[in-house]
């Protein structure tokens, strides 16, 4: 029988590295370091504390970052981020925040923050379906925006950002919940970093915000403001402001402990997930147009590819053999439809070829 975990193309939550998978199977009964359950940890506890502090080391390291930024481990997934955000640098500002409306989900971001402010919509790929990113030569942007905000990688449309957008001199904000520590990146070009953890680094329950101290330091207060949505409360109780997702963060520390000590760090975890988004993409591109790729080619995802077939009705054939095959989360979004493969961290080059040769499989019968 197929290993199903492995052959997780969700996406979200995504697959989690099999020796991450035997750690938490041990931890559930005992953790190593205290003979309990995580599942009984206090957030209290002097261990909690530890994983805390090791998580956000391990996401320093990764990331080449300094004590220039706060690491927060926070709840509300992005969907939180996109109102927390435009609250802190543009609620009373009296400035205007720029955005880039790429898919799905920053069309959610555009949606949150024009409840909070002014908000200018650098470009928007709506009317075309969302098959592409802006060219440079689209884009002006303004040296006196609150901030500018984009999505690193749409999850829905396969859509990806391979380089860094906007003024140094401008407060840049992304939501990079899709493809956070998959790559290398230019870290400290950004004032706000923001990602849910069941993409790549962890399950659901816990979204890693990192913000920059100065950005934060020069944010207007906000009167009345909950207090669990004041970044300022988080820094200070160090993530533990309310009980946090104890086992969320305790699985997404050991993911970080796992691309550290087992992969190597970020280079070789993006030349693992190149090699799989190639596989993939070859596949599409060399099946005579039996499969078509949803994204201009040179803005293809390394994390989530979606593509079509022909009609409906064999999308759903494929979709069903699939299943019947072991391949599990290949369904598109309901927005969109057709097929898409999500290729998180914990997805293995091996499942990315089985899938490959379950698509040749298809095409050979289905001719």
């Amino acid at each position: 029988m197929k290993n199903l975990n492995e052959l997780n193309f969700s996406a979200g939550p995504g697959a989690l590295p099999q020796s991450v998978l035997d750690q938490v199977q041990q931890s559930i009964i005992a953790l190593p370091e205290t003979g309990m359950s995580v599942l009984g940890m206090s957030h209290r506890s002097a261990w909690f504390l530890s994983v805390l502090e090791e998580a956000e080391a391990n996401v320093r390291e990764l990331l080449g970052i300094d004590d220039e930024f706060h690491v927060l481990f926070l709840q509300g997934g992005a969907t939180q981020q996109f109102s927390m955000i435009p609250i802190t640098l543009l609620r009373g500002s009296g400035l205007e925040a720029e955005y880039l409306q790429t898919g799905y989900w920053g069309q959610k971001a555009v949606a949150e923050a024009k409840k909070e402010g002014k908000v200018k919509v650098l470009w928007s790929g709506e009317d075309a379906g969302y098959h592409r990113l802006p060219d440079d030569e689209e884009l002006t942007f303004s040296k006196d925006a609150a901030y500018f905000h984009y999505v690193s990688n749409e999850t829905v449309e396969g859509l990806q950002f391979h380089r860094v957008l906007g003024h140094d001199s401008v407060p840049r904000v992304c939501d990079m919940s899709s493809d956070f520590l998959s790559r290398p990146i230019e870290a400290n070009r950004f004032s706000i970093i923001y990602a849910h953890a069941q993409k790549n680094i962890g399950p659901a329950g816990v979204t890693v915000v990192l913000i920059k101290k100065s950005v934060l330091d020069s944010a207007r207060e906000q009167g009345n403001l909950p207090s669990f949505l004041d970044y300022r409360n988080q820094v200070s109780a160090h993530s533990n402001y309310n009980t946090p997702p104890v086992f969320a963060i305790y699985v997404t520390l050991l993911v970080t402990r796992w691309i550290k000590d087992e992969v190597g760090g970020l280079k070789n975890m993006e030349a693992i997930n190149r090699k799989k988004a190639e596989l993939l993409y070859q596949a599409i591109d060399g099946s005579d147009g039996f499969y078509t790729g949803w994204a201009r080619q040179e803005d293809r995802s390394l994390m989530n590819v979606a593509f079509n077939l022909a009609t409906q009705e064999l999308e759903q054939s494929f979709l069903q053999a699939a299943g019947e095959a072991g391949f599990s989360g290949l369904d598109g979004h309901r927005s969109l439809g057709g097929v898409r493969a999500s290729i998180y961290n914990g997805l293995t080059i091996s499942a990315a070829e089985q899938l490959v040769d379950f698509m040749s499989s298809f095409q050979q019968a289905h001719r």
